[in-house]
């Protein structure tokens, strides 16, 4: 079986001014034991014997105005190693006009998508946009929109609570592939509050110009809990279907609890139960597909 692993992240410490002082909440805690540097390296060590043979990484927030310094550095690691195969890269979707940026980002050829996080959330340590409806706004509908001239997908980053903007969004653009961070980011496991998710994340299923990435889904929980990721997979997959859903690590974020072999494993189980025969689109079609690998 391929298994591509369609979201990590790699770093260098001194050029993450994030990891250097109190700016951005985390959504994931207390992170002192990586803030160091993770390199693809060790990422290729802590996925060995699992069978990933590919992967996708995803911006992991440097200065903004370094938008396409971080492709470049990316971009160099790859041709050196081989890994990763794609990247999603940052661009600020909030500027009237980030074509401009763009066209920069489209010069680089491993670049298929653009993460710009949006999600906002009553709790301010969970909060990443200004406001709710930040992902509404015309200026990001504008350049969401153009993102589909360029062959790129969105990495759309938020809350279930926020499930209107976002469905104003989907629908404004309906040429731009949209990829579902981390399933919707399940926060609230009262049976209200998973419902609430559960029902947010059937409406944006109804929508064929959105994927779901089964990635951090420990996040909140901050730990390893299979039967968390067994039903967060199970809810994903009935509400898109195996050929709309694909496997992502979020590494190194969840090593700050779990190595990578039994994170993989709890997803391998869940995912082979509920996709059955379509496990290999979830594991490696639908990443293939999406980020053109």
């Amino acid at each position: 079986m391929t298994i591509i692993d369609a979201h990590h992240h790699i770093w260098r410490r001194a050029d993450l001014p994030w990891l250097l002082g109190p700016t951005q909440p985390r959504i994931f805690g207390e992170y002192d034991a990586i803030k160091r540097d993770y390199l693809i390296d060790e990422f290729r060590k802590d996925v060995s014997g699992t069978g990933v043979t590919g992967s996708v990484y995803v911006q992991a927030n440097w200065s903004p105005n370094w938008f396409e310094d971080e492709v470049a550095w990316v971009s160099r690691v790859a041709d050196e190693s081989g890994w990763p195969m794609a990247i999603s890269a940052f661009c600020d979707m909030t500027q009237d006009d980030a074509r401009p940026h763009l066209t920069r980002l489209a010069a680089w050829p491993r670049v298929r998508g653009i993460r710009h996080q949006m999600h906002w959330h009553h709790n301010p340590l969970y909060r990443f946009a200004p406001t709710p409806d930040r992902v509404a706004h015309p200026a990001v509908m504008q350049n969401v929109a153009a993102l589909a001239e360029y062959g790129f997908l969105f990495e759309l980053q938020v809350f279930a609570g926020q499930i209107e903007p976002a469905l104003e969004l989907v629908s404004a653009c309906p040429d731009t592939t949209f990829v579902l961070q981390h399933a919707l980011m399940l926060q609230d496991t009262s049976e209200e509050g998973r419902a609430a998710w559960a029902a947010a994340l059937q409406r944006l299923a109804a929508h064929s110009n959105v994927a779901c990435k089964l990635s951090g889904l420990g996040t909140f929980a901050r730990r390893l809990d299979p039967p968390l990721v067994d039903d967060i997979v199970k809810t994903a997959i009935d509400a898109f279907g195996p050929s709309r859903c694909l496997y992502g690590s979020n590494f190194p974020i969840e090593k700050l609890w779990t190595p990578y072999a039994p994170l993989f494993a709890a997803y391998r189980a869940s995912i082979e139960r509920h996709a059955g025969d379509e496990a290999d689109a979830v594991f490696a079609g639908t990443a293939k597909r999406l980020y053109r690998l």
